[in-house]
C-alpha cells in the first residue's frame, strides 16, 4: 500500500550520496535531513490531488525517522495513545461491506497524483504490498500475505473491529509501519474501508477460499 505523506530517509541517503560524489563537504545526517527536505519542498509541484500538505511531518513521522522507525518505550506509548485515538469507528457500528467492492478497491492504484481529480476517490493498491487472492500472479512482500486472512482469524466483531482500525490507523498498532493511515489521512472513506474488511473478513471472499 503506498504512503500518502513523503517520507525522506530515501531522499537523505540520495543527497547524501550525492554530496560525496561531488566531493563536497561533509555533513552530518541533520544536515542532509534538512537538505533533502528544502529540495523536496523547492521542487514539489502542488497540482491535482498531490497538495503540499504531504510534505510536513507529523509528530509521529518526525520520531520515526528521528529515532530509525524505533522511538524511546516512553515516547512510542504516548505517540501510540495519540494514534489509537484518531480512529474514527462507524456510527452503525456495522463493518463488513462488499467484499467484491472491497478487491476492486484493493486493485486500485488510482489517487493522490497529479492528474486525478479532487472528486475522484483513491483506490487502497493493496497488491503492492500484499498478497491477498489465491490467483494473483504478482504482489509485493513488503507486508504479510494476507492470503486466509478471515479464515485463519475468524469473523467475530471484535475481529470486524479490529481490522477496520488497522485499515484506519495502522500506526496505532505498530507504530513506525510503513502502512499507510488510509482513514486518518483521508485516502480512503469509511464504505471504502467496510468493503476492504469484507474482503478480508468476509467467508465468501477469494482471500479465505
Amino acid at each position: 500500500m503506498k504512503n500518502y505523506i513523503v517520507t525522506i530517509p530515501a531522499a537523505v541517503a540520495v543527497t547524501a550520496l550525492l554530496a560525496g560524489c561531488a566531493g563536497g563537504p561533509s555533513r552530518s545526517e541533520a544536515e542532509y535531513r534538512q537538505l533533502a527536505l528544502d529540495t523536496i519542498k523547492r521542487d514539489f509541484q502542488a497540482k491535482g490531488q498531490a497538495k503540499y500538505e504531504r510534505l510536513t511531518a507529523d509528530e509521529l513521522q518526525q520520531a520515526c525517522n528521528a529515532h530509525a522507525n524505533n522511538p524511546p518505550p516512553e515516547l512510542a506509548a504516548k505517540l501510540a495513545g495519540a494514534q489509537l485515538a484518531t480512529v474514527k469507528l462507524p456510527a452503525d457500528d456495522k463493518y463488513l461491506g462488499d467484499w467484491k467492492s472491497g478487491e476492486k478497491i484493493a486493485q486500485s492504484g488510482r489517487g493522490f497524483t497529479w492528474s486525478d481529480k479532487a472528486e475522484n476517490p483513491a483506490g487502497g493498491n493493496c497488491y503492492n504490498c500484499h498478497q491477498i487472492g489465491p490467483n494473483e500472479s504478482s504482489f509485493g512482500t513488503v507486508g504479510p500475505s494476507l492470503l486466509g486472512y478471515g479464515k485463519t482469524r475468524g469473523n467475530s466483531p471484535e475481529m470486524q473491529k479490529y481490522t477496520y482500525s488497522k485499515i484506519f490507523n495502522a500506526k496505532a498498532f505498530n507504530l513506525c509501519s510503513e502502512m499507510p493511515r488510509f482513514g486518518h489521512a483521508g485516502a480512503l472513506n469509511e464504505k471504502q474501508i467496510k468493503d476492504l474488511v469484507a474482503l478480508l473478513l468476509d467467508p465468501a471472499s477469494p482471500v479465505n477460499k
